[in-house]
């Protein structure tokens, strides 16, 4: 059974930084694409950042150049820096890995390309 944890999160001021973490057990993360999608109050849930198989990523507009995503496939744990954060950044953060194996990270910015899901870690961003 795949399981995935996330940690990391936290309180933080506008402008300040944050580093989640994303364990998965039960499958290699190796050959699957993996996500971070994020859902704030009254919101749906939205695509962050994805990394694949070739260590390829993509992100969303509203995070790009301030997120990155990495990850470490010998700890099988996946990252999310959060770098000069906004108010708006403000949500419960969610892992997710992929449904099929390979493919090009572009292809894997909706919620339906992911199987499986952690119970999300809250990110709080104060202004």
């Amino acid at each position: 059974q795949v399981q995935l944890v996330e940690s990391g999160g936290g309180l933080v001021q506008a402008g300040g930084s944050l580093r989640l973490s994303c364990a998965a057990s039960g499958r290699t993360i190796g050959p699957y694409t993996m996500g971070w999608f994020r859902q704030a109050p009254g919101k749906a849930r939205e695509f962050v950042a994805a990394i694949n198989w070739s260590d390829d990523t993509y992100y969303a507009n509203s995070v790009k150049d301030r997120f990155t995503i990495s990850r470490d496939t010998v700890k099988n744990t996946v990252h999310l820096q959060l770098n000069s954060l906004r108010p708006e950044d403000t949500a419960v953060y969610y892992c997710a890995s992929a449904g099929r194996e390979y493919g090009a990270v572009e292809s894997f910015r909706n919620y339906q390309d992911y199987a499986y899901w952690g119970q999300g870690t809250q990110v709080t961003v104060s202004s």
